[in-house]
C-alpha cells in the first residue's frame, strides 16, 4: 500500500496537476501563449510553475509526454486484445478519438525541440501502430490498402473539429469517425450514425470571435 503524501508533497502534486491541466488548455488555444498565462488559468504563482518547469520547453515537452503515453497506453491494449480484430480496431479508434490527444498534436507540432525520452516513446507507439494495422489487415477485416501512416492524419483531422461546447464536439467526432470505420472496413458496412450533422447556425459560430 503507497504511504499518503505529506500535506507540502500533496499540495505540490495539486499544483503540479494544476498546470499541466491549464497549460493544456493554454496552448492548445494558443501555443504563442505566455508561460504567465498558465500561471493565471491554474491559480498558482509564477513561481511555482518555474520550480517544477523551468521553461516553456519542459511544460511543452510534458503535455506531449503525457499525450503520447495516453496513446500508448491504448494501442497497447488493442495489441494485446486477442478478440474479434475488428472490434479491437475500432475500441482503439474510438478510444483514441476521445482521449484528444492529437488536439495536442495539431497545436504544438514544431513549436519545442522533442527530447530523445519523446523520441523514444514514439519509436515504441510507432512500432505498436505497426502491429495493430498489420494484425488487423492480416485478418482480413479492413482494406488491404490502409497503412499505418493513415492513422495520424485520420486521427488530427478529427481533432481539429470544433462546435460548440465539449459535449458537442465530441458527438460530431465520432459521427465522422463512424464515417471514416465504415470506409476501412471489409467487407463494407453502412452504419447508423451517431447525433446529426453540424447545422448552419453551428458551423456559422466558429467565425464569432472568442
Amino acid at each position: 500500500m503507497t504511504a499518503p503524501l505529506s500535506g507540502r508533497k500533496a499540495q505540490a502534486a495539486r499544483n503540479d496537476q494544476l498546470i499541466v491541466e491549464a497549460a493544456r488548455e493554454v496552448f492548445i488555444a494558443d501555443p504563442s501563449a505566455p508561460i504567465a498565462a498558465v500561471a493565471e488559468r491554474a491559480g498558482v504563482g509564477i513561481s511555482a510553475l518555474y520550480r517544477r518547469y523551468p521553461s516553456k520547453e519542459d511544460l511543452l515537452r510534458k503535455l506531449c509526454a503525457d499525450g503520447l503515453a495516453l496513446y500508448t497506453s491504448i494501442v497497447e491494449a488493442a495489441v494485446a486484445d486477442d478478440g474479434d480484430p475488428w472490434a479491437a480496431f475500432e475500441t482503439f479508434m474510438r478510444g483514441i478519438v476521445d482521449s484528444d490527444t492529437h488536439s495536442v498534436t495539431n497545436a504544438l507540432a514544431g513549436t519545442f525541440t522533442p527530447s530523445q525520452e519523446l523520441y523514444e516513446a514514439a519509436d515504441r507507439s510507432g512500432r505498436l501502430n505497426e502491429q495493430l494495422v498489420e494484425r488487423t489487415v492480416r485478418a482480413g477485416v479492413v482494406r488491404a490498402d490502409l497503412d499505418v501512416g493513415d492513422l495520424g492524419v485520420l486521427f488530427e483531422q478529427l481533432a481539429a473539429i470544433h462546435i460548440g461546447d465539449e459535449r458537442r464536439t465530441h458527438e460530431v467526432r465520432q459521427r465522422y469517425l463512424t464515417i471514416i470505420l465504415d470506409g476501412l472496413r471489409f467487407p463494407p458496412v453502412s452504419t447508423p450514425l451517431p447525433s446529426h450533422a453540424p447545422t448552419i447556425e453551428e458551423r456559422a459560430a466558429q467565425w464569432v470571435p472568442a
